[in-house]
């Protein structure tokens, strides 16, 4: 028999002043409970004829309105977020949000819990678990770890002649035999050519993480044979460059150390917007770009005002003219014209005249940026007057400086240079200047003050291989390591190589996965 709550009672358990959470939670369950008694004596005094299923649903839904009525909200406003919620089932596993800032990174959970859990300080009574945090977040490392693989490849014998035995084929490697896996190799190389880390460093970081006596000569041999392993892409952006219209080119010193009888060569880089191809060579003739131009489809080469270029885009354009093809034309760098003027203003403040200038063509093609190039065009016709007006005034005052002055030599650097500074406004595809080529040397430059140069001429033609892909691949903002991780698994599955911006455009997500 159901015990019964008197009135008396009742009245009690409805008075809710200076009550704890628990306590309400327990008065709330014995009402309920009442509730449900009653509504099950009423059908029962009408003698109606009701299952006990019936009735079950019926209590459900009446006390579900008393829910409703007592704890719900009085407004009748819907929204899609006030749908019935579905009847609880067994308890989700907590779903760890991603981060805001960093939401490609895995979240780890760390829960600061009290011990002894703290007493109230109003009523010293002990207190519980909320279920509610404060949440901060904290970006941390995992330092590298080092690991041996021990490869185990199963042997299968015949168990009926005994007569074979077979062993499982040795997965395909970027250095077959090697004591270094893939993984190691990727990162030496990287790590040199993309952080500019010397391998002797790399051996002294290796050893203070607990693996002692890497022998670094091991390691730069590991970048020799990775170069030759990802050569194909390498050729992939030369190919990309010979069919651009639009070339930038520079070229750097490099120091050959040991292995060749000449000890200056040089590194040379030829650009587009996607591609960066960079070749070492012992001299720094004109032969070089002539070479790269032969059977190129340049149409414009952006350099600085280096008599090599001039000679290559001769001899080039002779041989152009004989088979009446599209002559080459030399776009000159404005960077460098302005920077003789900058140079010149410690002792002639009336340099800053054509500086002035130039920041106000600078900021019309800050604005040119991104737009289509109608727009582009159209910007750059604002940006005659102030050619113009430089070249008058140039011509107006060159004879009155000495011709070893500074001064002098800005203004002759502009006049003489004027056809080739001034060739980029009226081709929306030839830039302003060629600082983004001489960004592409950077790496190089800094590496070299670091490692000073290079032993063989080996060790020059692996700088010109990875570096190429690594500025390629910053030039299409790919991570290099999400690169040549991808591009090492796939030219080990025999497919074909491709260069930073094929890569790129395989990553993009198309309606059904990437394309």
């Amino acid at each position: 028999m159901e015990k019964q709550v008197s009135f008396d009672q009742i009245s009690k358990l409805t008075k809710i002043d200076n009550l704890s959470r628990q306590d309400l939670i327990q008065r709330n369950s014995i009402l309920e409970g009442e509730l449900a008694r009653v509504i099950k004596e009423n059908y029962e005094l009408r003698n109606l004829k009701i299952t006990d299923a019936q009735l079950q649903l019926i209590l459900q839904e009446q006390l579900g309105e008393l829910r409703n009525t007592i704890y719900g909200s009085s407004s009748e406003r819907y929204k899609k977020s006030d749908r019935p919620k579905e009847p609880a089932g067994p308890p989700k596993p907590r779903v760890k949000k991603p981060s805001e800032r960093y939401p490609q990174l895995p979240v780890v959970e760390r829960v600061i819990t009290m011990d002894p859990v703290p007493s109230c300080v109003c009523c010293q009574s002990v207190m519980e678990d909320s279920g509610m945090t404060e949440d901060s977040e904290q970006l941390t490392v995992i330092p590298k770890k080092y690991e041996i693989i021990l490869q185990k490849r199963k042997k299968y014998r015949c168990s009926k002649c005994h007569g074979d035995i077979q062993t499982s084929p040795a997965p395909a490697r970027i250095i077959e035999g090697s004591s270094y896996s893939d993984e190691m190799i990727q990162d030496v190389a990287l790590s040199k050519y993309c952080d500019l880390i010397p391998l002797e460093r790399y051996a002294a970081m290796a050893a203070r993480c607990g693996v002692m006596d890497i022998p670094p000569h091991s390691l730069i041999e590991l970048t020799h044979q990775y170069a030759d392993f990802v050569i194909r892409a390498y050729y992939g952006l030369k190919h990309k460059v010979v069919l651009a219209r639009v070339l930038r080119a520079d070229e750097t010193p490099h120091k050959m150390l040991e292995g060749s009888e000449t000890k200056s060569w040089f590194l040379w880089g030829f650009s587009t917007e996607k591609v960066c191809y960079l070749e070492c060579h012992d001299t720094r003739s004109g032969d070089v770009a002539s070479d790269v131009l032969m059977n190129s489809k340049c149409e414009v080469l952006v350099t600085d005002v280096y008599s090599g270029y001039g000679k290559a885009i001769k001899e080039v354009n002779k041989q152009r003219f004989e088979k009446k093809e599209t002559l080459i034309k030399s776009g000159y760098c404005n960077a460098h014209a302005r920077r003789y003027f900058f140079k010149a203003r410690v002792n002639h403040p009336e340099a800053e005249f054509y500086l002035e200038q130039y920041h106000e063509i600078y900021k019309l093609n800050a604005q040119a940026k991104g737009k289509p190039p109608d727009q582009v065009l159209e910007l750059r016709q604002s940006m005659k007057p102030y050619f113009k007006v430089m070249k008058d005034k140039a011509l107006e005052d060159l004879v009155k400086y000495p011709e070893k002055n500074k001064f002098f030599k800005a203004m002759a650097y502009l006049i003489n240079n004027y056809q080739g500074l001034t060739l980029f406004l009226e081709d929306a595809e030839v830039p302003i200047d060629n600082n983004a080529q001489e960004r592409l040397l950077r790496s190089h430059v800094v590496g070299r003050k670091t490692w000073y140069g290079t032993h063989s001429e080996r060790g020059a033609k692996t700088a010109a291989i990875l570096f190429s892909l690594v500025e390629s691949c910053k030039l299409n903002q790919v991570n290099p390591r999400e690169y040549f991780e991808q591009l090492t698994k796939d030219l080990l599955q025999g497919k074909k190589a491709y260069t930073p911006d094929d890569f790129k455009k395989l990553s993009i997500p198309g309606p059904e996965g990437p394309v």
